[in-house]
């Protein structure tokens, strides 16, 4: 029966891919026999077959859930490039349309589907399961606890020393993860033009690097705030650690609840912008607008892209990494953040950046497997490792980027103490 299903799987590869070019893979099944698409060039992934009726579940409804499903509970694993297999996608969302009107592409699917019934292996990490109104204070802290109350070992394993869990800043295309990290620390202060004395607001802190940096070497006072339990904590024992309680602090505390009584002369949000979603961009960028003194500073680092037509239920991301979260394309953004009153004075585009970030950081979590596997499940791993690498192919072929928009609050008749240029950024940089 399995040299029958092995048969039958072959013959259902060689349709599906028989228009494929320069294919960079080959599939080895569970009894070892090997299958290689035409124009096969030298293999930079082998995908392990290890269900028999997998294939026909895949190819029936090739959705992003539905792949990445059987990656991380086991029906299928990739070996040797990851990163090979999402053109892999890429082709099979363009050849569906004539499979699906094809008689014997369907003939097949059920004789599989008939002859080897899915197995079912759900084990470890679940999909996220949120109650209560989208983007309401209490949803959105059951989607970042969800995605970052692991234990903040297991993002040590792949992040760089600051534990900075967003894009990089290669000003060399062979600077380490670290080196580029405390460069983008450095440019967003730089682009703040902070001061010592002044306040400083960081909305979705992390691990607390921005907060620990900025504190130490340029001697503002920043209030840090995350709805993470885990960050939270990891950021307060940091801040004592290093001695500058008189300087910088970090609360459990969402951005619509932060005091607006006493204002703060420059406002950075890292990476947290992704879980804003699009019916509350009014009311982030207007209580940011609150929070600022006249002439303030706001630098909004965040990814965009344009979810409208994402289907949510068939997402692996929104399923099993960000739940709730949304990509917005950056004139979406731009133009709510002009409408509450902001004067938008520089956008950067950092996408190139983020495919470096993201790679580093799968080889480093591929290199400490095995110490990841003591801390979380494999199917966390999978998660983790698939999610990361999906998201450096889809900044390296331009399906999201990520950008740095610096916005002013300014005075009554349109001052503020920006200088003409740039070039103030890039004197006498050191890290």
């Amino acid at each position: 029966m399995k040299e029958l299903l092995v048969r039958d799987n072959k013959a259902l590869l060689s349709q599906v891919f028989k228009g494929i070019k320069d294919a960079r893979f080959k599939v080895r099944f569970w009894n070892g026999e090997e299958w290689t698409p035409p124009c096969f060039i030298e293999p930079k992934v082998t995908i392990v077959i290890e269900n028999p009726a997998i294939l026909a579940h895949l190819l029936s409804f090739p959705t992003d859930v539905r792949l990445g499903e059987a990656y991380i509970y086991g029906d299928i694993d990739f070996e040797g490039d990851i990163y090979e297999v999402f053109p892999i996608g890429e082709y099979l969302k363009q050849v569906y349309p004539r499979l699906v009107a094809s008689p014997s592409f369907w003939r097949r699917l059920f004789r599989l589907r008939l002859a080897a019934r899915r197995e079912a292996r759900r084990k470890g990490c679940r999909a996220a399961s949120l109650k209560g109104k989208r983007h309401s204070i209490e949803r959105d802290r059951q989607a970042i606890s969800y995605h970052y109350d692991l234990p903040p070992e297991f993002y040590a394993l792949y992040l760089d020393p600051m534990m900075v869990y967003s894009c990089a800043y290669f000003r060399h295309p062979d600077d380490d993860l670290a080196t580029a990290q405390l460069n983008k620390l450095e440019l967003i202060c730089r682009k703040l033009r902070l001061k010592p004395g002044e306040k400083v607001l960081d909305i979705g802190c992390g691990w607390g690097g921005f907060v620990v940096y900025a504190a130490k070497k340029y001697q503002v006072k920043v209030l840090g705030i995350t709805l993470s339990e885990n960050q939270a904590r990891y950021a307060q024992e940091w801040i004592k650690r290093e001695g500058l309680e008189d300087l910088a602090e970090v609360r459990l505390l969402d951005y619509r609840q932060v005091d607006e009584s006493e204002p703060f002369d420059k406002l950075v949000s890292i990476g947290m912008f992704e879980h804003v979603g699009s019916s509350k961009l009014f009311t982030y960028f207007r209580k940011a607008w609150r929070l600022l003194k006249p002439g303030g500073i706001f630098l909004n680092h965040g990814i965009a892209a344009d979810w409208s037509l994402r289907i949510r239920h068939w997402s692996f991301t929104d399923r099993y990494v960000f739940p709730d979260g949304e990509l917005l394309p950056i004139w979406k953004t731009l133009r709510v953040a002009e409408r509450t009153g902001f004067e938008i004075r520089d956008v950067e585009s950092l996408r190139e950046h983020y495919v470096l970030t993201l790679r580093n950081w799968v080889k480093n979590l591929e290199a400490n497997y095995e110490k990841a596997r003591k801390i979380v499940d494999e199917t966390t791993y999978r998660i983790w490792r698939l999610y990361m690498a999906g998201s450096a192919y889809a900044f390296a072929i331009n399906e999201q980027s990520i950008f740095q928009s610096l916005l002013v609050k300014n005075r009554p008749r349109g001052e503020n103490d920006l200088p003409l240029t740039r070039e103030d950024i890039y004197q006498n940089w050191k890290v």
